[in-house]
């Protein structure tokens, strides 16, 4: 719309390449906390947490979580998610998993190889994944105080 006036758009050219640059930028994240952990994307059983657009609703139009899920994808990872407010993975144009929300017990936590925090939903117990995962990358911001298990991302 900008452009229609003759408004110069750079600023929000740049903002959107930065958006787009984003999930690349996670992926390297995630492969790096699991090479340092002697692991491999291909193989590695991976929890998203939270799927949605934004915390605390169940639009998943435009969801950074899912192309992140795209990218484990491609790159062989055993994927699973959970979200309270998305209970089964609708079938979307671009994007389709054969998935359903699973619940977040002590058990689950601790089978997955990383849990990718990629929707902060006030419904999840920060504390409680923390305690049982062995590796958490957070994309959110969640966890302020530096943990041996938490990568910012």
């Amino acid at each position: 719309k900008a452009r229609e006036y003759g408004i110069h758009t750079r600023f929000i050219e740049l903002a959107g390449e930065v958006n787009n640059a984003m999930p690349q930028w996670v992926m390297e994240k995630i492969a790096s906390a699991l090479n340092e952990r002697q692991l491999a994307i291909k193989g590695s059983k991976v929890l998203v947490l939270g799927i949605a657009y934004k915390k605390n609703v169940d639009d998943m139009r435009e969801s950074p979580a899912v192309m992140l899920m795209e990218l484990l994808r491609a790159k062989g990872a055993l994927l699973c998610y959970s979200d309270p407010w998305v209970p089964v993975f609708p079938k979307m144009r671009e994007h389709y998993f054969e998935l359903a929300s699973v619940e977040l017990t002590a058990e689950r936590l601790q089978e997955q190889d990383l849990v990718l925090l990629a929707t902060n939903h006030d419904l999840f117990d920060y504390a409680f994944i923390r305690q049982h995962a062995a590796l958490i990358v957070d994309t959110r911001g969640v966890y302020l105080e530096p943990e041996a298990n938490v990568v910012k991302a």
